[in-house]
């Protein structure tokens, strides 16, 4: 599941791979699968995606985007607006621009479509994720071993938070019956 949905982020960007990762590598710290098995096959099923969608975009996407439906997809001068910035920024616009969630899913296509070669789209792309993965696995493994602190912490705000409110209350009902008491005294 965790595969499937890793790759499907390439296809259909709102697909939440990161959320996915994240819940499989908590899971993971009571299950019989390690949180690095969930890092390498959320990273490999996205790198894979990725590099198919790139390799369609790259073989099929020019008569696609040329043609009649393609053109009111993405116009010639899109298009060429697109290879301009990816001969810019090249690998390092790549690179930076799998770590933008909903971005990183149009970055394969686009550079399969501006005919990169693969390896100055997919190394980077593979690298950016590799290490965007990585780092929430990394981050989730913290919070897990650290869930009781976390736990520790929440139940504390939450004394403050009642205490809060019921000082507030409180001191409504205070200046509440204060007023009621004033206007009581003032009529004849």
């Amino acid at each position: 599941m965790i595969a499937g949905l890793a790759a499907l982020e390439n296809v259909f960007p709102p697909i939440p791979a990161d959320t996915v990762i994240a819940l499989g590598v908590f899971l993971s710290r009571f299950g019989p699968i390690s949180a690095g098995e969930i890092f390498l096959i959320t990273w490999v099923a996205n790198t894979a995606s990725a590099a198919a969608v790139y390799l369609a975009a790259r073989t099929l996407g020019r008569r696609f985007v040329e043609g009649r439906v393609g053109q009111r997809l993405l116009r010639p001068r899109a298009l060429a607006r697109i290879e301009r910035i990816y001969e810019r920024y090249g690998v390092w616009g790549i690179f930076l621009s799998r770590f933008v969630p909903g971005v990183r899913a149009v970055v394969p296509p686009f550079a399969g479509l501006a005919n990169l070669s693969a390896a100055r789209a997919l190394i980077p792309a593979a690298l950016a994720s590799g290490i965007w993965y990585g780092a929430i696995t990394v981050a989730v493994i913290l919070v897990v071993d650290r869930l009781s602190d976390v736990a520790n912490i929440l139940i504390n705000v939450n004394r403050v938070a009642l205490i809060g409110v019921v000082l507030i209350v409180v001191l409504v009902a205070v200046f509440l019956v204060l007023q009621h008491r004033r206007g009581d005294s003032r009529s004849p």
